[in-house]
């Protein structure tokens, strides 16, 4: 247990300072979320496209990782939805915002940083992956669901299109496709550029991680405890568990692979939670929900990483 701890403590430390910094005002929230501006469209674009290019294609697409991950994310989605909607009763925007948190990790900002601390270099590869599913099928599924259920005047083919349209805007997205390309041409980019984006893609972890501290300060804990719990509790326990049981079930993958899929499933909801909430009229639930899972978080992914340490379910850790 203290060997994991030697690994995710750090993590969180950081986490803390980026807290302790915006708190103290030493620096501002807005020059934080420009830090987080930088993460997303330089750092983490340069980390795929450095991770993905120069390797052959059947080392980055791995089919049952994409199943597995991809299985387990639909699968608590579908989940949370119902039960909010019919058990709890909630409105369908409502639902569909608890079974997003329940679902959709933070892949970037704690998954990655997490994983690459465990498993090395082929977090990266792993984080290409999640990013897939999340980008292309989570994101744009919770769309359709949410604007749809907003009743925002278009139809939900309408809501998908624009959806896909902005996300293949989006830099992550650019990457992928550029890594891809770059993998399966051959093209190998010049030196320069190559050393630009490597020093870009160090810069990914420490960075993200430090914006998600920051971005906690101010998050208030205001009623809808038990919605609140719910979320928590499906994001931090439920998925990983959903994604564990897929990878167990499935044929077997890299055992770095199988750990990695069930360590990105342990990560807290991702960052923007806040501004879903904000679109469909239920801010303070996903902001408050985002601060517990955050914050707890370091007790859950200790707790999966110790376990499979112990069990070796998937092998011994690396």
């Amino acid at each position: 247990m203290l060997d994991v701890l030697a690994i995710t403590s750090p993590i969180f430390l950081i986490i803390a300072l980026g807290y302790f910094a915006v708190r103290q005002n030493i620096i501002s929230q807005d020059v934080a979320r420009g830090m987080g501006a930088f993460v997303m469209n330089f750092a983490l674009p340069a980390l795929l496209i450095k991770t993905l290019s120069g390797r052959e294609p059947a080392e980055i697409i791995h089919g049952e990782f994409l199943i597995a991950y991809g299985g387990g994310s639909l699968i608590m989605l579908t989940l949370g939805i119902a039960y909010t909607r019919f058990i709890a009763r909630k409105s369908f925007a409502n639902a569909t915002l608890q079974g997003l948190g329940m679902s959709f990790s933070n892949s970037g900002f704690i998954g990655y940083p997490v994983a690459v601390q465990v498993l090395g270099p082929p977090a990266a590869i792993a984080l290409a992956l999640c990013v897939m599913i999340e980008t292309l099928v989570m994101m744009p599924l919770v769309l359709v669901l949410g604007d749809s259920a907003n009743n925002n005047g278009h139809g939900r083919l309408h809501v998908l299109g624009n959806a896909i349209k902005s996300l293949c805007k989006t830099p992550i997205i650019i990457a992928i496709f550029i890594g891809l390309c770059l993998a399966l041409t051959g093209i190998n980019l010049p030196g320069p550029a190559l050393k630009a984006i490597d020093m870009l893609a160090m810069a990914s972890g420490p960075v993200a991680l430090f914006v998600i501290g920051a971005g906690l300060v101010g998050l208030k804990l205001k009623g809808m405890r038990i919605d609140m719990a719910r979320i928590v509790f499906g994001k931090l326990v439920l998925h990983p568990v959903a994604v564990f049981t897929l990878v167990w079930i499935l044929p077997p993958m890299e055992p770095v692979l199988q750990i990695a899929a069930v360590s990105f499933a342990c990560s807290p909801m991702l960052s923007i939670y806040a501004i879903f909430g904000q679109r469909y009229g239920h801010e303070g639930l996903c902001a408050a929900s985002l601060m517990v899972a955050t914050l707890l978080s370091f007790i859950t992914i200790s707790t999966a990483l110790w376990l499979l340490d112990i069990t070796q379910v998937f092998g011994p850790m690396p």
